[in-house]
């Protein structure tokens, strides 16, 4: 098995729960090709993504249809993100000193904030995805493209913000990857979605939309954390999808009019 393959396959046994059920080596070589292949492991979601919904989306009520997709959306990624999302919550939540913020998301309770956080964050990514099924104007061709394009910028979005941003601590699954992430493997890792935008310029007020996100957000990463790590990634992931989501319902909605 070659070292590209081996990268790719890490980077989906990282990233999902699709069963990949062989040991994968944790070297240098394989793991730059892991970290490159995050944008293309967002495609692979959205495919995924894409063939549920082309079965689900004439079938079920598109309520149904909403809720039906982002419990599969959830399921392809073993609630992984979530946790990251969930752990970042309880240590914005609770005011506490940089330090303590820091050991809450070690914490494997569950808090209030992130009960609440998880709740708004999924009711919110169904609403807006029950909100781009409702538009009478839209294409499914126009739906496949944002399932594979929202999965795709938002794994790129957390690698962009691991390369740029300090790790909070020299240790840690965060400190393994960003240690074999360099500037051409962030370049090289963009290279599927700028092709995507070149043969589907329709996607190019989203990429425009992740570029804004990015920043914003590695400012407020250094400003309220000092660093980065797994569940700050995590939790970049999934705001990412739901950024994009309710960038592509607005613009659908209000600019394509």
């Amino acid at each position: 098995m070659t070292t590209i393959i081996q990268g790719f396959l890490l980077a989906l046994q990282f990233l999902t729960r699709i069963p990949i059920p062989i040991s994968l080596p944790w070297k240098k070589e394989t793991i730059k090709v892991a970290l490159i292949s995050f944008g293309l492991v967002g495609f692979v979601i959205g495919g995924i993504l894409t063939g549920f919904l082309y079965f689900a989306y004439p079938l079920l009520p598109y309520w149904m249809s909403a809720f039906a997709i982002i419990s599969f959306w959830v399921f392809l990624t073993g609630g992984l993100h979530l946790d990251g999302l969930m752990d970042v919550a309880d240590a914005l939540g609770s005011n506490a000193s940089l330090e303590k913020q820091r050991e809450i998301m070690k914490d494997p309770h569950v808090g209030s904030f992130s009960v609440l956080t998880v709740v708004f964050h999924l009711g919110w990514k169904t609403a807006f995805v029950y909100g781009l099924f409702t538009i009478d104007t839209i294409e499914f061709y126009q739906l496949s493209l944002i399932f594979l394009f929202v999965p795709a910028c938002s794994r790129l979005l957390a690698l962009y913000l691991l390369y740029f941003v300090p790790v909070m601590k020299q240790e840690g699954l965060a400190y393994e990857w960003k240690k074999h992430l360099s500037y051409k493997d962030a370049i090289i890792a963009v290279l599927p979605i700028a092709f995507i935008v070149f043969f589907a310029p329709i996607m190019a007020y989203l990429f425009v939309a992740y570029c804004f996100i990015f920043f914003i957000l590695q400012l407020l990463i250094k400003k309220t954390f000092h660093g980065i790590n797994g569940d700050v990634v995590g939790a970049s992931i999934e705001g990412g999808e739901l950024w994009g989501l309710a960038l592509a319902w607005m613009y659908i909605s209000f600019v394509m009019v």
